[in-house]
């Protein structure tokens, strides 16, 4: 009779355990029995390996069956018996999250200087609303960082480079023996790059870049607004160790205007009429982003009216039109009348009825509603 226990006595499951039920039951026994958490235990060590080649049975949908027909006999003969680490393939994917495994079982080659790509940068830039509206060619002044001139980019003073480090031997990996698993750890040393400077350049002290300034032309395109945001691909910081820059991002802030209100590519704006205007009608001159332009008032024009006069609004990002002007008008009442302007008033006042006067015809509309 086998000493060994019961592959599903040892998960703590039942025969119809699914392939997720025992991959959650492994990952829990593993975290708490392995090794590394806790030292010098050899029970711990012991149950450790006893999941884990529980594990290596069960996950397997072929050894699974033959060890539910025939127990232990059935996976104990042949190649590869009791334990199998070519079953672990995917360990990286259970014992990674728990304890940061590189690498199980073999893999992972030398590795070289790790080129990272530079940081992406920002730059604020403020326009008048006429800019924003159709755009402008600016010049910029951008610090960033740059690969170094000294040692063009490798950080290590002239005559000399990077050497391999002699912690991992330029693999940036550290692989040591636990119980029958070989795991890989990146090197503290060099901190995975595989290589060390031992003699920096003094002009960048080993990083490879230095700070320094760009002078850009940015074309800023016609229609854009506060929040509007421009990349310029390839702009932005030096990558470390030969890796690509980062890219720059124009933001873009649009100030005031003291006459048009912006809506989108729409524009708004506020016009006063004289009584005359509003009741006779009229023609006034509107300004625009594009100089003045003529609007016809017709007669009767009540105030709060909204007029539209189109395509002079802001162009459209694209090149795809351009928005309208709104024009609101509202009633001018004059402070101080003359006389001849009072006594004017005085007699078109005197040929109104109460049905053209706008209180007189609330008070009668109210009145009629009261009494039917």
């Amino acid at each position: 009779m086998s000493s060994k226990r019961d592959y599903y006595e040892v998960m703590g499951l039942d025969r119809g355990a699914s392939e997720q039920d025992i991959k959650k039951a492994y990952r829990q026994l593993a975290l708490k029995y392995h090794p590394d958490r806790n030292p010098g235990d050899t029970v711990a060590e012991d149950r450790f390996k006893e999941a884990a080649e529980a594990y290596s049975v069960l996950s397997d949908s072929q050894r699974r069956g033959q060890y539910d027909r025939f127990g232990h006999a059935g996976v104990s003969s042949g190649a590869g018996a009791g334990f199998d680490p070519g079953t672990f393939a995917d360990f990286s994917d259970i014992l990674g999250d728990l304890f940061g495994f590189g690498d199980m079982f073999g893999g992972g080659g030398r590795r070289g200087r790790a080129a990272n790509r530079g940081s992406d940068l920002r730059y604020d830039i403020e326009l008048t609303f006429e800019e924003g509206a159709f755009g402008k060619q600016t010049r910029i002044r951008v610090q960033r960082h740059e690969t170094c001139g000294e040692c063009n980019g490798s950080g290590g003073a002239k005559g000399s480079g990077p050497t391999a480090c002699p912690t991992c031997q330029g693999r940036g990996q550290v692989r040591y023996q636990q119980g029958f698993f070989s795991i890989a750890r990146t090197c503290g040393q060099c901190n995975g790059s595989g290589q060390i400077i031992r003699d920096p350049c003094r002009a960048c002290r080993g990083e490879g870049r230095v700070v320094g300034e760009k002078t850009l032309d940015v074309k800023i395109p016609p229609g854009v607004d506060t929040g509007s945001r421009l990349r310029i691909s390839g702009e932005g910081d030096s990558g470390s160790q030969g890796g690509p820059r980062g890219d720059l991002y124009v933001i873009i802030h649009v100030g005031e205007h003291e006459f048009f209100e912006r809506r989108d590519e729409d524009l708004l704006c506020h016009v006063s009429l004289s009584f005359a205007q509003s009741a006779l009608g009229s023609e006034i001159v509107v300004p625009t982003l594009d100089g003045e332009e003529r609007l016809k008032i017709p007669a009767g024009t009540q105030p709060d009216s909204v007029f539209r006069i189109r395509g002079a609004g802001v162009p459209r990002s694209g090149g795809r039109g351009r928005g309208d002007l709104y024009v609101n008008v509202s009633l001018s009442v004059p402070t101080r009348l003359t006389r001849e302007q009072r006594e004017l008033i005085t007699k078109l006042a005197g040929t109104e009825d109460a049905e053209n006067r706008p209180i007189q015809r609330k008070i009668l509309e109210k009145v009629k509603e009261i009494f039917g």
